[in-house]
């Protein structure tokens, strides 16, 4: 339910109204606005009807149920996208954000000489696995704490604020003690366990969509790390599996348009999984930009051929350099701008 404040409530009456939210055990989450504060009250559905009697108390207008599955994401409790820093660089809002860097961390020499490159081409974050799940048991699962201490020497080396992948409860804290968002990777979109932990870790969060997920799953997956009290979760489309064998998944670049339209949270594209093919990465860009989205993510690796992981969906530095020049009038055509 939202508890709509009327124009002008006192700040005594907007608190009397939390703490009645509260004591009927739902968890409010005031928003407040240019003109007006609304309260969102979070909890057991069976008990709404309690909450209609907090229409009736100071400086309330109305009380309105929230219809979507999904409350704390949703544009019916909060209108207005969510804009958020990471660090300096700017998430959601007028500016695009560009994440690059390779699938996995190799070496520490390799993770800077990536990082440098993509720094140099305009990027404004680096990713990088040190924690990679892998298909197979017998590829290349990443150096963990290792890794994570590569893509430091890489941060420290570049200033790139570090996008990396937790994959189990147990090494939430070591990978947030590096890095400054933490992946949710397609594979573990519905671990929800995975998804609390993160969301009382505190740090922003990148949530990819799940290999199958629809749209509504993948916003209810979010609606996990939002009850925690955090606010700043971003959502990447990354393509969902199909029946075709042209690309390595169906990237569904509709999902922004009517993520836009239903939640305030950014939506970034991820280009490189959904299509797995470096030959097409720059034109998806392109498209995800047109379509909405606040961002890309994009793997680039310093020497593709000889990438240990993704190297077929990786492009080399000069390619990305050619890709964010690409990119740039097609930002400005829908009314954004590039910070490179």
């Amino acid at each position: 339910m939202i508890v709509v404040m009327n124009h002008g409530a006192s700040q005594d009456q907007i608190q009397a109204v939390i703490a009645r939210i509260e004591e009927l055990g739902f968890v409010a989450h005031p928003i407040h606005g240019v003109e007006r504060t609304v309260i969102g009250a979070i909890g057991d559905e069976r008990e709404k009807p309690a909450l209609q009697q907090i229409e009736g108390m100071g400086g309330v207008e109305n009380v309105v149920p929230i219809l979507k599955p999904f409350k704390l994401a949703s544009r019916d409790l909060k209108t207005a996208s969510s804009v958020f820093k990471v660090g300096d660089v700017s998430i959601g809002g007028e500016a695009v954000c560009v994440i690059a860097g390779p699938c996995s961390v190799e070496t520490t020499e390799s993770i800077i000489a990536s990082a440098q490159a993509v720094a140099a081409a305009g990027a404004q974050m680096l990713r990088g696995g040190a924690y990679k799940p892998r298909s197979s048991p017998y590829s290349f699962q990443g150096h963990r704490e290792e890794g994570l201490k590569m893509l430091q020497a890489a941060k420290e080396a570049t200033g790139l604020p570090i996008v990396t992948e937790v994959m189990d409860t147990r090494n939430c804290d070591v990978v947030a003690e590096y890095a400054d968002v933490l992946q949710i990777g397609a594979r573990n979109m519905q671990n929800f366990q995975l998804l609390t932990e993160v969301g009382k870790v505190g740090k922003p969060v990148l949530l990819k969509r799940g290999i199958a997920a629809t749209i509504t799953e993948w916003l209810q997956a979010a609606e996990y790390i939002l009850r925690e009290g955090n606010q700043k979760v971003i959502l990447c489309e990354r393509g969902i599996r199909s029946f075709g064998t042209e690309t390595r998944n169906l990237l569904d670049l509709a999902a922004i348009a009517v993520v836009k339209r239903y939640s305030h949270l950014p939506v970034i594209v991820d280009p490189s999984h959904g299509t797995g093919d470096y030959h097409y990465v720059q034109a998806v860009s392109l498209g995800a930009i047109a379509t909405g989205a606040d961002g890309l993510m994009i793997e680039v690796h310093h020497d593709p051929q000889n990438a240990w992981s993704d190297g077929a969906q990786s492009l080399g530095p000069d390619k990305f350099t050619g890709l964010m020049e690409a990119v740039k009038p097609v930002i400005r055509a829908v009314g954004r701008s590039h910070p490179w």
